[in-house]
């Protein structure tokens, strides 16, 4: 069959799930409450499900009354009595696999269960609708001529108690429909070696004569693999070695402070870029418009979401509330029950909603990674965007970058101290600074006002970091690809010591 046909099919069996979305995007709440009712029978024979009388439950109210918060350490106890072999322990299907996720910390790793639901109904169905309304938006694309290359995480699955954990890009590589594999590159063989600077160079070996029409993957971690093909095969841009190139779909941290190398590498104008949000507890959001930053939030993908205002998070007054109580513009936590048996259960996330009709968002950061020591409630949606600017403003490109507080001592005031590793430095180091720290209050009042005259906070401090910093910290912590992260933000001086030790 030609592969012109070939695409044709593909995107017009794609495209028939159109309606569905058009559907809980006109009843959004109807669909939730559905949903969440759903999820309640489907649990309530199981340990959790009793212990909670979910049985009794009959509308959201009484879920939001009976049913408690949680966060991992809550419901760890449940997760490991199913790991050691006993299932029905909080979901009504036999839970086979674990997503191991340590994120962006050096804390234990975190073992997420994921269900067969979950990967049928919420994970695959998320690839398959990102595809789809990428090509009811791009109706000329030839995405399914070529290939994906997709860049995950690298390592295998273990098995334990007759379960199986390991990256979540593992878990879903494994259980792929075997004519998947036909569509993307490189091989699952490839796809899933350990030792990621060996993988890195299979992937290139193994990918740099395919027709490669999209990638898939972390913007940080692809674009390491990007200069790395650039500078094997010697060519000026990624168009001349794979010169069908129309799509990238990306998540996992902000694509902003990397997106004008994006476009020097890819000179096409255009190119599209399309976000998806996505984690180990479950496939939550993805860009539904071509050039657009936000992205709509998926209701029919087996999770129920609830928020918490970020104002009132950790606090006497916190509260939480159901989809149909959110407010434009303000930053929430998010929290999910899913049909993978997580019940209210807080994903660390925050973000903020641009739309109501249809609710779209935009992920702001994280409810640990943020600084708030001296009320200035900076987020990692501000570090990122002041990065973006002050680099287009300044011609600078940055690699990774880190930010804790100084402590106020004695008379000393408090400040932010930043550490970035730059790809191309700005002529001058002070006016970088200088830039970024106006930019930083154009975007953030509360950090504005503790800067105003230096009353609260000194100008920022800011680090040079040497090359590959960042990479070797990683590295040390066994924290090599694709999955992995630098934890941008944090209250604490820990992140920022180590990597200034090095």
């Amino acid at each position: 069959m030609p592969l012109s046909i070939l695409n044709s099919i593909v995107s017009w069996v794609l495209k028939k799930r159109i309606h569905q979305m058009e559907l809980f995007m006109k009843y959004p709440n109807e669909v939730q409450n559905e949903l969440l009712l759903n999820l309640v029978r489907s649990g309530q024979e199981t340990v959790y499900g009793k212990l909670y009388g979910f049985s009794s439950i009959q509308n959201y109210n009484a879920f939001a009354a009976q049913v408690p918060l949680t966060n991992y350490e809550d419901m760890e106890p449940y997760f490991q009595r199913t790991r050691l072999g006993e299932q029905f322990v909080f979901w009504n299907s036999p839970i086979k696999y674990f997503a191991k996720s340590s994120g962006t910390t050096n804390a234990k790793s975190k073992f997420i269960p994921v269900s067969i639901e979950t990967l049928e109904d919420n994970h695959y169905k998320g690839g398959k609708d990102m595809l789809c309304l990428y090509l009811n938006n791009n109706p000329e694309s030839q995405l399914f001529t070529g290939k994906s290359l997709r860049l995950g995480g690298s390592k295998q699955l273990y098995e334990d108690n007759n379960t199986y954990f390991g990256d979540l890009s593992a878990i879903l590589i494994d259980n792929l429909p075997f004519w998947a594999e036909f569509s993307s590159t490189p091989s699952n063989k490839v796809s899933l070696m350990s030792e990621w600077e060996s993988k890195m160079k299979a992937i290139i070996e193994e990918t740099k004569n395919e027709n490669v029409t999209s990638f898939a993957g972390v913007p940080s971690w692809m674009l390491v693999l990007m200069n790395k093909v650039i500078a094997e095969t010697g060519k000026g841009s990624l168009l001349e070695v794979w010169p069908n190139l129309e799509l990238y779909m990306h998540g996992g941290v902000s694509f902003d402070p990397y997106r004008e190398q994006y476009k020097k590498l890819i000179p096409k104008n255009d190119f599209k870029y399309y976000e998806i949000y996505n984690a180990s507890e479950g496939f939550f959001a993805l860009q539904d418009v071509n050039y657009s930053n936000e992205m709509l939030l998926m209701l029919d993908y087996g999770i129920f979401y609830e928020f918490i205002p970020m104002d009132t998070f950790g606090t006497l007054a916190q509260r939480i509330i159901p989809l149909q109580d959110v407010q434009l513009n303000k930053n929430y936590a998010l929290v999910i029950t899913t049909n993978s048996g997580l019940w209210r259960y807080m994903v660390g996330d925050t973000v903020r909603f641009t739309s109501v009709s249809p609710y779209r968002i935009k992920v702001t950061g994280r409810t640990k990674h943020h600084i708030n020591v001296f009320g200035e409630e900076l987020m990692i949606e501000n570090t990122d965007t002041a990065i973006a600017k002050t680099c287009a403003a300044l011609n600078a490109e940055v690699i990774d970058y880190t930010v804790a507080p100084v402590f106020m001592e004695g008379n000393q005031k408090g400040a932010h101290e930043w550490l970035i590793e730059f790809r191309k430095e700005p002529q001058c180091i002070d006016e970088f600074k200088k830039v970024l720290d106006i930019t930083l209050q154009e975007l953030n009042s509360d950090y504005e006002a503790k800067r105003y005259k230096n009353m609260t906070l000194d100008p920022l401090v800011l680090n040079v970091a040497r090359t590959d910093l960042f990479y070797d910290w990683l590295k040390i912590n066994d924290k090599l690809g694709g999955q992995n992260k630098i934890p941008r933000l944090s209250n604490q001086r820990d992140y920022l010591e180590q990597l200034k030790a090095l």
